[in-house]
């Protein structure tokens, strides 16, 4: 299994992936962010072109999990890490954040950030296990302000949201 940047044809692929990992929040009674439909194909186009959309594949290098990233504030943005259920817990998000610090570091950026909600155990408590940290709001850049305000615009901070960062 390898990591790689996400090939234009495999962006419908993406969004295949999203939509399935995002079946487990059903559990949870998090119906909205179950039914939450993925980026568009120009959105995650954009992504690729900025050469920040990487997946991690399986053996027949076909796309297992992927990271999308932002520069946000001199930081590089963990927009969205999706992993399929077929191939969770089984180090695949970690390694395409481990891809992305290695990218930030290559381009001269400090830290990781990104958002999550806090109660769901494969969001805070997994990027806690990760090495981020919860950032409180007097340690907010700008950017992070904003897309905070842009989330509850959309109804996301029905669930505890925690901004998040890693050093490298």
């Amino acid at each position: 299994m390898s990591i790689r940047m996400a090939a234009l044809d495999e962006l419908s692929l993406l969004q295949d992936i999203e939509r399935a990992a995002g079946r487990s929040f059903l559990d949870l009674g998090m119906t909205k962010v179950a039914d939450d439909e993925p980026f568009p194909i120009d959105v995650l186009a954009g992504y690729q072109r900025a050469g920040r959309a990487w997946v991690k594949t399986d053996s027949g290098d076909r796309p297992v999990a992927y990271l999308l990233a932002d520069v946000i504030d001199g930081n590089l943005h963990l927009e969205q890490v999706s992993v399929h259920p077929a191939s969770a817990r089984r180090g695949m998000g970690r390694s395409l954040i481990d891809h992305a610090a290695a990218y930030a570091t290559a381009e001269g950026l400090p830290a990781l950030t990104l958002i999550t909600f806090t109660r769901v155990p494969w969001n805070a408590p997994y990027y806690e296990r990760c090495g981020f940290w919860s950032l409180d709001d007097a340690e907010l850049t700008p950017g992070l302000r904003d897309l905070r305000r842009r989330e509850r615009a959309l109804g996301l901070d029905r669930w505890p949201r925690v901004c998040m960062r890693r050093d490298l």
